[in-house]
């Protein structure tokens, strides 16, 4: 599965779904109304008389900034959201001093516009705005350090609305999350004042997102605190600093969370074994294994053995091996991925014989990664052409991320950068960016010309990050 996404693997139960698909409802009867509404807009604005159009050009361009300081509120977050949209850095100190103004509307405005400025001074006062007074503007402003290095600004108005109600249902079915590219620096004073909002007992709904957003931006100076967080009393918040201690990989963390797994909260306890897998904790294979052979929660025993799957210890094979016939898919992926991680060779004859005659995708492509982590070759086509299926694209570019980490199996992986699928190439070259060396870089080289050009683009960023892993790993010179 794909291994650091969202709140892990299977999160979706029937109530939620039923609830998304509400949600979807909604938005497909708003849009067409929203769509009638631009258009009746754009219909005004060529109807617009010459003289008018003009007055309102020289009006914009003439007096951007000095509105930012007008008696009228709503005219100072309108000037405020119209500089945000120019993308010019020379606004950023206007913008800003802006966030003095005593209108905390005029200041979500103000930090919106920053945080699509994506300068380094815009980062300073985005920042200085998580100390705001106002709920929203922290929120805001949280979301902008986030965006700052991912690419993904917050926005306001109606269609901002819409989007987010469609990525909340989204989320529902697609558990991939945006994370910051490896390499990536950030700021140690958004590192902390990400951390320091997280620490904040007053503000609730800050920490969670301040929580979350350490785990996207790989905040390992934050791993001391995000363990204390999730330790806290707000299950949604101890969550959130689990899933994010999942995606920053201190393995240090570990042993420190395996109390969780004696958690009060289902959830936590759940996020917990899973949280302790990733962190590859071997110190907690027994509890796992209890919580798997014992507990009468159906969830409770998906996520012992999945985090059992991560560790990969051998000494789990048996249990993984028993679990690879059992009828739940849930249970099936992780006895597949436990059997490849712990190359349990027993069950080599078990995958081969299921893995043909397996009907469920997700199921079969955890079994082809098993195989291939095995040491047999039989099914690494099948497992790379998986990369063009839109349904187990994200799932076969996780597996092969993770094993193009083990010595000698990068080289299998070049000459399908090859593939007549664009698709294909694209993920790989997305492979290459998390687990590629200096042996990759040739390859990526000429995959920066593929005509396609998604291709050629994730081939660049591959090749930046490659490049950057490689000089950082680099004997310094004395």
């Amino acid at each position: 599965m794909l291994a650091y996404s969202g709140y892990f693997r299977g999160e979706g139960n029937l109530k939620r779904i039923t609830k998304a698909f509400s949600k979807l409802l909604l938005i497909i009867l708003i849009l067409p109304v929203a769509g009638a509404l631009g258009r009746a807009a754009v219909a005004a604005g060529a109807n617009q008389s010459p003289a008018k159009a003009s007055q309102s050009g020289a009006s914009s361009a003439g007096s951007e900034t000095e509105d930012l300081k007008n008696p009228n509120p709503k005219i100072r977050a309108k000037t405020a959201r119209e500089l945000g949209q120019t993308g010019d850095p020379s606004v950023v100190p206007a913008l800003a001093a802006a966030l003095s103004d005593p209108s905390p509307k005029v200041r979500q405005q103000v930090v919106i516009a920053l945080a699509s400025i994506r300068v380094s001074q815009s980062l300073d006062a985005l920042i200085s705005a998580t100390t705001d007074s106002n709920e929203q503007v922290r929120w805001l402003a949280i979301k902008g350090i986030e965006g700052y290095y991912t690419g993904h600004a917050p926005k306001s108005g109606f269609m901002a609305f819409v989007k987010r109600q469609y990525r909340g249902v989204k989320r529902q079915f697609d558990q991939t999350i945006t994370e910051v590219p490896p390499g990536t620096v950030v700021s140690v004073r958004a590192v902390a004042a990400l951390d320091r909002a997280m620490m904040d007992p007053r503000f609730p709904r800050d920490s969670r997102e301040a929580a979350r957003a350490l785990g996207i931006l790989r905040a390992k100076l934050a791993v001391p605190d995000l363990v204390t967080t999730a330790h806290s009393s707000d299950a949604d918040l101890a969550r959130e600093a689990l899933n994010s201690l999942s995606k920053i990989r201190d393995t240090s963390a570990g042993p420190k969370l395996i109390d969780l797994l004696d958690s009060p909260n289902r959830g936590v306890k759940q996020d917990a074994a899973v949280t302790i897998g990733i962190l590859r904790t071997r110190a907690a294979v027994p509890k796992l294994q209890s919580m798997y052979e014992n507990s009468p929660n159906k969830g409770t025993r998906e996520k012992a053995l999945e985090g059992l799957s991560y560790i990969g210890d051998p000494v789990s094979g048996p249990i993984f091996l028993k679990a690879l016939w059992d009828p739940d898919n849930s249970i099936q992926i992780s006895a597949a991925e436990g059997l490849g991680r712990s190359k349990y060779q027993p069950a080599l004859p078990d995958l081969l014989r299921a893995a043909p005659a397996e009907k469920n995708a997700e199921v079969r492509v955890a079994m082809e990664f098993a195989i291939t982590s095995l040491g047999r070759s039989d099914y690494l086509s099948a497992l790379i052409n998986d990369l063009g299926s839109g349904s187990t694209n994200d799932i076969a570019q996780s597996y092969l991320i993770e094993l193009a980490r083990r010595p000698g199996f990068l080289s299998k992986l070049y000459p399908y950068m090859d593939s007549r699928d664009a698709e294909v190439r694209r993920r790989l070259c997305n492979v290459l960016m998390y687990s590629g060396d200096s042996t990759s870089v040739q390859p990526l080289e000429r995959a920066s010309h593929d005509a396609d050009g998604s291709v050629a683009a994730a081939a660049l960023r591959a090749l930046a990050a490659v490049r950057q892993r490689v000089s950082a790993s680099a004997p310094s010179a004395r």
